[in-house]
């Protein structure tokens, strides 16, 4: 029989184990007699059967539990899956489309591929977005676009496709073709100013000023739909808010620049 002084030695371990959720088994750390030598150490258990994975803190000497390896698809849904260019994708609640302006990226990456064409404006993300301001990243390995080059007219460095894709178009439900052809159609409908390109030198606005201009010219954008990026008060992107079937939307939990001028580089 235990003693009584033995059991109360015994602890569930939550703030470095984790529940096993999936099976109802419970991860459970038990620190036998520290400093008297009896096992010398921490000893974790796990009271279920697979799924279960313990968070072990480092320095323990204990063995973190191996995370288990998804099932992979039947062949048949995964060639279906193929064929389709389908995937389930994630949730999340709208798409912000970000317009990066190239002059003011051009200044620190001189060299980059989209600075040889002196771009204005040019798409840096169509981005997933939640109402709350969390958005999805990486969410699957998937194969993205088949020739990146053919997204040169809205995103002119093939880096950036890979990337892009990668980090936001995964976790979307289309393929990489696909994704890319939506991210062009976002960009088709924003129309840009004339009013705020400078011609030939910096100018300065107010953050207001500039969006505003862009709700003149899209009318049909509702109140609150774009946001402006700044860094060191200078624009550096423009980000509209779209539904998932690209109808123009107020953004929700967006921040946009609170500086009081920023300065816009020219071309």
């Amino acid at each position: 029989m235990w003693s009584g002084q033995f059991w109360r030695m015994i602890r569930i371990e939550l703030r470095w184990t984790r529940m096993c959720c999936f099976t109802g088994g419970m991860v459970i750390s038990m620190d036998w007699l520290r400093g008297r030598g009896w096992l010398g150490g921490l000893l974790v258990l796990c009271v279920g059967v697979t799924g279960c994975q313990a968070q072990v803190p480092p320095g323990s000497g204990a063995v973190e539990a191996v995370k288990p390896v998804p099932a992979a698809a039947p062949v048949g849904q995964q060639a279906s899956e193929s064929q389709a260019g389908a995937a389930t994708g994630v949730q999340f609640d709208y798409y912000l489309l970000n317009l990066s302006w190239s002059p003011e990226f051009c200044v620190t990456h001189p060299t980059g591929q989209q600075c040889k064409e002196k771009r204005a404006f040019i798409v840096h993300g169509l981005w997933p977005e939640n109402n709350d301001g969390t958005y999805p990243q990486h969410c699957a390995d998937r194969q993205g676009p088949s020739k990146p080059a053919e997204w040169a007219d809205v995103m002119p460095d093939e880096g950036l496709v890979k990337h892009e894709w990668e980090t936001h178009g995964t976790c979307t439900v289309y393929s990489g073709d696909a994704y890319f052809a939506l991210l062009r159609k976002a960009y088709g409908q924003v129309k840009i100013p004339a009013s705020i390109l400078p011609q030939g030198q910096e100018t300065m606005m107010t953050p207001a000023a500039i969006l505003a201009e862009f709700a003149k010219e899209n009318p049909t954008f509702p109140e609150g739909s774009f946001a402006l990026s700044c860094g060191n008060n200078r624009l550096t992107a423009i980000e509209a808010c779209m539904s998932k079937d690209l109808q123009p939307i107020a953004c929700k939990g967006i921040r946009s620049c609170r500086a009081n001028v920023v300065k816009i580089t020219p071309q």
